[in-house]
């Protein structure tokens, strides 16, 4: 079965940085670009953030404007998400995924960002 858990969100001021970590456990995944970035904030639906396109590239959600960088470690099955410039509108409970092979979500990892 498996298995993702998200950690590193936290209190931050806008402007400030955080980097996500999200960890894959099971056999599902053969590598961690297959797992991507999601997130959903309050009253609004989860939407994708960032991950890998096939050719191992990677994909954003385009209104991030290059704050973001996601990266991987297959030794650890483990997905980054570097956050930098963070605005009040990137609040939100942040997930991880499988971009192709969904699995049951896991309980994500609270981002506030204040003034």
């Amino acid at each position: 079965q498996v298995e993702l858990v998200e950690s590193g969100g936290d209190f931050v001021q806008a402007g400030g940085s955080l980097r996500l970590s999200c960890t894959a456990s099971g056999s599902t995944f053969f590598s961690a670009n297959e797992i991507g970035w999601y997130r959903q904030a309050p009253g609004k639906q989860r939407e994708f953030v960032a991950g890998f396109k096939r050719d191992g590239s990677p994909d954003y959600l385009e209104s991030l404007e290059g704050r973001f960088t996601i990266s991987g470690d297959n030794a650890k099955m483990t997905v980054y998400l570097q956050m930098n410039s963070l605005k009040l509108e990137d609040t939100a409970v942040y997930y991880c995924n499988g971009l192709w092979r969904p699995v049951p979500w896991g309980q994500g990892t609270q981002v506030t960002v204040s003034s």
